[in-house]
């Protein structure tokens, strides 16, 4: 059943872009779909975020249907198909899964990681010429289009593959210290040259705390969602207080909205 649901998903796409199709779907090519796909992905995440099963459904869905859309743009150019694209990531899944397929073993989710970056890396060996495997960046394939936060992540963690990592968490914070402290010396400097050092120190901190928060085994991206939550929670809270009372946010004191802040971190905190 589940692939006959599949093709019928295949079978819409294809009558969308044939000749008679919908307009818009035809206008469509790989570059004009990006800002949509990325859209998605962060509905599934929030989704996901939400603990909403419904929405999780209807927003995998979605997703489901760009990745359909690509391929099909695929095989109208030429280049590959939804087949292509099945046979290959089965390929990849069963090559890499060798103590699940093969006669591998692997004891942890720390020796698959492990094993997996080998697989990977040989994969990589075979497609390049002229470069022996000691001469490339273990760097390589991080997309340079991810979040600057989850593209942080990925650097360090890389990194942290070949021991070049703190030895513990005492150093992270070491680190996080000075990182403030040149960004306070930072905005002591002449004025022509402050705003490119003050942003250079303020990347510098945010890589420090996304090393802090993979040291602590947290996602740095879903941190900062929940705590952007967290306060949109707690601002509005503050605005319907003010609201409820016949006051205006813009007329308020500082000091009444600290007054109110508090009080919106205790009644609206999550369970």
């Amino acid at each position: 059943m589940t692939g006959t649901k599949f093709e019928k998903l295949v079978e819409i796409m294809s009558a969308l872009r044939a000749p008679n199709g919908c307009p818009w779907d035809k206008q469509q090519d790989h570059n004009t779909l990006k800002p949509m796909l990325v859209e998605e992905t962060y509905e599934v995440l929030e989704a996901i975020d939400n603990k909403d099963s419904e929405g999780l459904r209807e927003e995998l869905g979605d997703l489901l249907l760009h990745i359909v859309f690509h391929a099909q743009l695929g095989k109208e150019a030429g280049n590959f198909n939804i087949d292509g694209v099945i046979d290959g990531i089965c390929e990849k899944l069963i090559r890499r899964h060798p103590h699940v397929f093969g006669n591998d073993t692997a004891a942890s989710p720390e020796e698959v990681v492990k094993n997996w970056e080998a697989i990977k890396a040989q994969e990589k060996a075979e497609k390049l010429t002229g470069r022996t495997p000691e001469q490339r960046s273990r760097l390589e394939g991080i997309p340079s289009k991810l979040p600057a936060l989850h593209e942080a992540h990925q650097i360090s963690s890389r990194a942290v593959r070949v021991g070049f990592d703190w030895p513990d968490i005492g150093g992270v914070f070491d680190k996080l210290e000075e990182e403030t402290r040149e960004l306070r010396e930072a905005l002591s400097t002449p004025e022509e040259q402050r705003q490119k050092r003050v942003e250079d120190e303020i990347g510098d901190l945010f890589f420090v705390v996304v090393n802090l928060a993979r040291f602590l085994n947290v996602d740095s991206e879903s941190a900062l969602k929940r705590a952007n939550r967290k306060f949109k929670v707690r601002f509005q809270h503050m605005e319907a207080q003010l609201a409820n009372a016949g006051k205006n946010i813009d007329e308020t004191s500082l000091e009444e909205m600290e007054t109110l802040w508090k009080q919106a971190k205790i009644e609206t905190a999550e369970p």
